[in-house]
């Protein structure tokens, strides 16, 4: 880096998807002498790469990644297990004397990093296996009513078609008998201070933006996203699993299963991405206030700009 260049603790790229992220943060890899962390929920996957449009082997040859493709997707991933990931990668990205440029489109990621996670219980498998075999055949909008009848607030908080959080609001409150809300109190100490780092979220045109996600989910299905959903599928996997959801997903396995048309599936698939996009904009403006806002072709000055 050059010497009048300050150097952050940390380089934070967030956004909603196909925002740009990638492209950035690459540019600020090879202009710092740092290595790309993955802050994106499904991107931890190995089962997906196309449908969740992870780096290509030709952008990974460009700086060192970690936390990509690390994660079976049997496994119930959380925001808790990524912040013990993450922790370790920020030690050995210290003992090589990389920067981490940390991007993804997974709010929670950069909230637990920045400012701790509560300290919720683990459940236990049994608990864990036990409550979703009891959910086998219930729609979420009755999940969502069994979460409200013992849990309330946190009903209040999530959407009845949110399946994957009001499961684990169930597995709380099945393991220790208190609501979710209870442990909203006390967090863990932040692995990261927002005064030592450079943080922008990137925020294009919403119409461009929409377009764009319609652009990519059909080249994510030319170049083989519908091959990673029949053999994910094919392994039988619980589907409140959080890689089921991943956005397409459930919707060309509806296909596989005879249950919709391609063009129908496709439609769905592109509509809950859209979706997802404003959500991680309204995220973003409610919990994640230090980040700057940026065009994404205007972000790159204020992340690399000499201080």
């Amino acid at each position: 880096m050059p010497e009048s260049m300050s150097s952050p603790r940390a380089f934070l790229i967030a956004g909603p998807t196909a925002s740009g992220k990638t492209a950035l943060a690459l540019d600020v890899a090879e202009r710092v002498g740092g290595a790309i962390v993955n802050a994106d929920s499904m991107q931890v996957y190995r089962d997906f790469h196309i449908l969740t449009a992870r780096p290509t082997p030709q952008e990974e040859a460009r700086a060192p990644h970690f936390l990509f493709g690390h994660v079976d997707a049997a496994v119930n991933y959380s925001v808790g297990r990524w912040l013990a990931d993450f922790a370790a990668t920020l030690a050995e990205l210290d003992a090589r004397g990389l920067t981490p440029v940390v991007v993804g489109g997974t709010g929670m990621y950069f909230k637990a990093a920045l400012y701790g996670l509560s300290d919720i219980p683990a459940v236990p498998d049994e608990v864990r296996e036990a409550v979703r075999a009891a959910a086998q055949g219930k729609t979420p909008q009755q999940l969502h009513a069994e979460l409200a009848a013992c849990d309330p607030q946190t009903a209040a908080r999530l959407q009845p078609t949110d399946p994957q959080r009001i499961l684990r609001a169930l597995e709380v409150f099945a393991a220790t008998g208190k609501p979710l809300a209870a442990y909203h109190g006390p967090r863990s100490a932040p692995l990261l201070q927002m005064n030592a780092c450079r943080a922008v979220f990137l925020a294009p045109d919403r119409a461009a933006l929409y377009a764009r996600i319609d652009q990519r989910y059909d080249q994510m299905i030319a170049h083989g996203a519908l091959d990673e959903v029949r053999a994910l599928h094919a392994r039988g996997l619980d589907p409140a699993l959080p890689a089921m959801r991943a956005h397409g997903a459930p919707h060309l396995i509806a296909y596989l299963n005879g249950e919709m048309s391609r063009e129908e599936a496709i439609a769905h698939g592109k509509s809950d991405t859209r979706h997802y996009a404003k959500r991680q904009f309204t995220f973003a403006r409610h919990q994640l206030p230090d980040f700057d806002w940026r065009a994404p072709e205007t972000a790159l000055t204020p992340l690399c700009a000499a201080r």
